[in-house]
């Protein structure tokens, strides 16, 4: 059994919190935090802590904090012989100020409050010694059946796809509800087209998924479009995406 201590207390380091709760090959010791308020959410099953100095003995430390944060947190555990992995999706292995290093990224959102299913979500692991990506890979097989070896190089240009994937994406969503707001439209409108796009590239790949007036070079339509949009940063964001669209699509126009 693993021996874990998860160093943070938010929207993550809760999830990793519920997920390994929940299996017998890993004994979350200690949750370490600054705020003792969000420490009382982990003490039904860990020990809690907001004193950096008094970290428990463990195999492995998750450092689950913001990445502006992750290098001296770390510090605090110079003295340990248990590896040490930070959850960041955009920073180095070498943020880790430890000898033993690694990175345990779950490449998902998360919320506060919405359970997640980690057992398809991708865990990418990563440490520099063989016994060190091994202890990781059990910690994180103990949770996911999705689990693979990424180096620092390959996990930012990932975190990167993901924030144009969802983050952007995200904010897309946004505009488009408060466009329905401005006309007295429900949201609900276009949840069915929301989840028939992403079931689309389940099955192939965005490219031949590509639909709309930018793909079909349709300047009448685009035209309308931008008569109807009153922020700048809305105008901006439309002719943007409609350029890049019809860019990549410009040999079948």
């Amino acid at each position: 059994m693993l021996r874990i201590v998860i160093l943070g207390t938010g929207n993550l380091a809760k999830h990793l919190y519920d997920a390994f709760i929940t299996t017998k090959d890993v004994d979350v010791l200690q949750v370490v935090g600054r705020n003792r308020e969000d420490l009382q959410q982990f003490s039904e099953y860990a020990t809690i802590s907001n004193d950096f100095d008094a970290i428990a003995e463990a195999d492995v430390y998750l450092v689950a904090v913001k990445d502006d944060a992750i290098s001296e947190v770390s510090k605090y555990l110079s003295n340990k012989k248990g590896l040490v992995a930070h959850t960041s999706g955009a920073m180095c292995l070498n943020a880790i100020q430890t000898t033993n290093k690694g990175v345990f990224y779950p490449l998902q959102t998360f919320t506060k409050g919405i359970a997640v299913d980690f057992s398809n979500i991708p865990i990418c692991i990563e440490a520099e010694e063989k016994d060190s990506l091994e202890s990781l890979r059990t910690l994180a097989t103990s949770i996911s059946e999705n689990v693979h070896h990424i180096d620092s190089d390959q996990r930012k240009k990932l975190h990167l796809a993901a924030v144009f994937v969802n983050n952007f994406t995200n904010y897309l969503y946004h505009v488009g509800e408060e466009l329905c707001l401005e006309e007295g439209l429900s949201f609900e409108l276009l949840k069915p087209l929301i989840l028939e796009t992403a079931n689309k590239v389940q099955i192939m790949s965005p490219i031949e998924a590509q639909t709309g007036p930018a793909r079909r070079n349709d300047l009448k339509s685009m035209g309308n479009h931008l008569e109807l949009l009153n922020k700048e940063e809305h105008i901006t964001l439309y002719k943007l995406l409609s350029q890049a669209i019809k860019q990549a699509h410009e040999e079948e126009l």
